[in-house]
C-alpha cells in the first residue's frame, strides 16, 4: 500500500517538496506519494487531524504554521524541542511526532556540498527568530569555537544565546551595531531577502574566504549575497538546505537517506 505525504503551508503552491520527494522515492525505490495541502490560517490543527484520519504517514510543515506544529505535537525530538518549531510531522501509529531537520539541514549543505568544516570556526548568525533557533543546536554539535547572535532587538539576541549558552560552545550575543569581525561564516537568518532588502551587517564582518549564507533562495542573489560578494565572500543560497533537510525527513519516515547531490543539480537548473 502506498503511503502517502504532504507538506502544509499558506501559501503551499510555490512549494518544491514534491518534486524533491518523488525524485528521492525514485532514487531509492520507496513506494510513496507526497503532495500539497493548503491549511486555512485558522485550521492547522484540524488539517493535521483529518490526514491522520486519512490514512496519511507524515507531513513536512512550512510558514506560518512550525510553531503550531510544535504544539499540537504529542512526542518530540529532541532537536525540535530546542529549536521551539517543527518542520517535519510522523503521523503513524496514533502519536504526532515532531522533528525539526532544518538545523541539520544546514549542516548537511555547509559540509558536505559547499566543503566548509564548522569545527573550530567564527560564526556569525544574524537574527534571533525561529530560523535562528532551529539551527543553533545542529551547529553547536558541530564544534564550533565561537557562535555570535546579531539582532536589531538586543534583548532577543540575549534570550537566544543564554537558551545555548549551556551546551558546550562559547554563544554570545550583540546588537547590530555592535558587530565586529570578521568572521569564518556568516549565516542571514532573518527574513530580509523576502522583501530584498540588506540586514544590517558591516563589510567589517566578511573577509577573503568567508562563507556567507542566506537561508532564503531566490532566482538571483539576495541583496545580502551581492553584497558578501563585493567585500570578497563566497556566496550561498539556501536552496541547498531545502533539500537537505528534505532528505532529513525523508530518512525519518523511510529509514534510508537519499543522495542529494543530483536533486539539488536539478533543482538549480
Amino acid at each position: 500500500m502506498t503511503d502517502r505525504y504532504c507538506v502544509i503551508g499558506n501559501p503551499i503552491a510555490h512549494s518544491k517538496s514534491p518534486e524533491i520527494h518523488a525524485a528521492f522515492a525514485a532514487q531509492t525505490g520507496q513506494d510513496i506519494e507526497y503532495g500539497r495541502c493548503l491549511a486555512p490560517l485558522d485550521g492547522f490543527a484540524d488539517t493535521v487531524r483529518s490526514l491522520a484520519a486519512q490514512g496519511y504517514a507524515g507531513a513536512n510543515v512550512t510558514v506560518p504554521f512550525k510553531i503550531e506544529a510544535f504544539t499540537l505535537a504529542t512526542r518530540l525530538t529532541a532537536r525540535a524541542r530546542a529549536a521551539g518549531a517543527v518542520n517535519t510531522l510522523s503521523l503513524a501509529g496514533g502519536d504526532i511526532v515532531g522533528d525539526n531537520t532544518d538545523g541539520a539541514g544546514l549542516v548537511a549543505d555547509i559540509v558536505r556540498n559547499a566543503g566548509v568544516a564548522l569545527a573550530g570556526k567564527r560564526i556569525l548568525l544574524l537574527g534571533a527568530g525561529g530560523a535562528a533557533r532551529g539551527i543553533m543546536l545542529p551547529f553547536i554539535e558541530q564544534g564550533p569555537e565561537s557562535i555570535l547572535v546579531a539582532n536589531r532587538t538586543r534583548a532577543s539576541a540575549d534570550s537566544l544565546a543564554a537558551g545555548f549558552g549551556g551546551h558546550g560552545a562559547a554563544v554570545a550575543a550583540c546588537g547590530v551595531d555592535e558587530i565586529a569581525g570578521p568572521f569564518d561564516i556568516v549565516i542571514n537568518a532573518t527574513s530580509s531577502s523576502l522583501s530584498a532588502a540588506l540586514p544590517p551587517v558591516p563589510a567589517s564582518a566578511f573577509a577573503k574566504g568567508t562563507l556567507a549564507l542566506d537561508m532564503m533562495y531566490g532566482s538571483a542573489p539576495s541583496p545580502f549575497m551581492a553584497f558578501a560578494a563585493a567585500q570578497g565572500a563566497a556566496t550561498r543560497d539556501g536552496l541547498g538546505m531545502l533539500v537537505e533537510q528534505a532528505a532529513e525527513a525523508f530518512l525519518a519516515w523511510r529509514g534510508v537517506r537519499p543522495e542529494t547531490k543530483d536533486v539539488l543539480t536539478q533543482l538549480r537548473k
